[in-house]
């Protein structure tokens, strides 16, 4: 019997961008924001990721303080040629301060953070560089314009934006060609459809969801008595994680259940297969960057690219998003 694994598809990502696997890879929670981390399972999960076409791996500098992008540089050097590396400037952060957070976008910041994420992923280009979050006190025509020098210096291939309205995206786009937008799409947080996902569709801009999985609510891992969180897990602070909140929105899984147990899937799968058919459903390329620490998570989040769901389940999922509890 053959132990090989069934490679997902592949995808253009947005106009002009690299090929990648329809389904990306969130590095975050690898050795970030929700716990101690076991180096050894973290890295095999790395290598899965490969293995299973899953190809885009997504960072940031914030994540840590720089300690994720780091973390990745040994996998990224084995697997250079295999991979599209993402990762992002915009939120400041301090390794001896914690509590430090300052978003900048200001050029001169750019061209520094850029090579800090050179340096810490050892590598000497990024393939994919995105701004975080935006700063308006700093007009986006002039942050775009930084980032698209570094193009043209050879440090960067291509342009993301994260978490900006459909107006930020046309402007930023009318600088130089922006190839992902990512932002929170999920069963459980739809703000993006009310104008950046338009926007990124007329633009042939690839939408690249993050926390599909709801932060891993729709995994079905939290009950309605509640799940303890570990020491240093961020969402022991997060609205829908705590309290009426989240018995509530353990309640809303209902419907993920129900159409899980029809395809012998989890529910996971079910809010994956979801995410992955708003390409169908608003005519853009859309690959969602789930993140595990996991080798069986991240193979059962890989197998979801093969589930479709029928018009009816995706009727019954439809109103969920708007009964969830707390803020995202």
């Amino acid at each position: 019997m053959s132990n090989a694994i069934e490679q997902i598809s592949k995808v253009e990502l947005g106009h002009g961008g690299p090929l990648v696997g329809v389904q990306g890879f969130g590095a975050m929670g690898i050795s970030h924001a929700y716990g101690q981390t076991d180096d050894a399972a973290a890295r095999d999960t790395l290598e899965a990721t490969v293995e299973a076409g899953v190809t885009l791996i997504d960072t940031a500098d914030m994540y840590g303080a720089g300690a994720n992008e780091e973390f990745l540089a040994p996998f990224v050097a084995a697997h250079r040629d295999e991979i599209t590396l993402a990762t992002k400037f915009g939120v400041e952060r301090r390794a001896d301060d914690p509590d430090y957070r300052a978003i900048r976008n200001d050029p001169g910041y750019v061209k520094q953070a850029v090579e800090a994420s050179l340096r810490r992923l050892n590598v000497e280009v990024i393939d994919l560089y995105y701004m975080h979050r935006r700063d308006p006190a700093v007009p986006l025509a002039e942050s775009v314009g930084a980032m698209a020098e570094l193009v043209r210096e050879g440090k960067v291939r291509h342009l993301g934006l994260s978490e900006v309205t459909g107006a930020e995206l046309r402007e930023a786009h009318a600088v130089h060609p922006i190839t992902a937008l990512q932002s929170e799409w999920s069963v459980f947080s739809r703000d993006a459809e009310r104008g950046a996902v338009g926007a990124a569709a007329e633009l042939n801009v690839a939408f690249v969801p993050y926390s599909p999985l709801g932060k891993g609510f729709l995994t079905g891992a939290f009950t309605d008595a509640g799940t303890v969180l570990s020491s240093g897990d961020v969402r022991q602070s997060h609205p829908r994680f705590t309290g009426d909140n989240a018995k509530a929105n353990a309640a809303l899984l209902a419907p993920l259940r129900t159409i899980a147990a029809d395809h012998g899937a989890t529910t996971a799968q079910i809010a994956l297969a979801w995410v992955q058919q708003r390409a169908q459903a608003h005519g853009l390329t859309v690959v969602p960057i789930p993140g595990t620490r996991s080798r069986g998570r991240l193979l059962e989040n890989a197998a979801a690219t093969r589930i479709t769901l029928t018009s009816d389940e995706l009727a019954l999922l439809e109103p969920v998003a708007a009964q969830v509890a707390g803020d995202r």
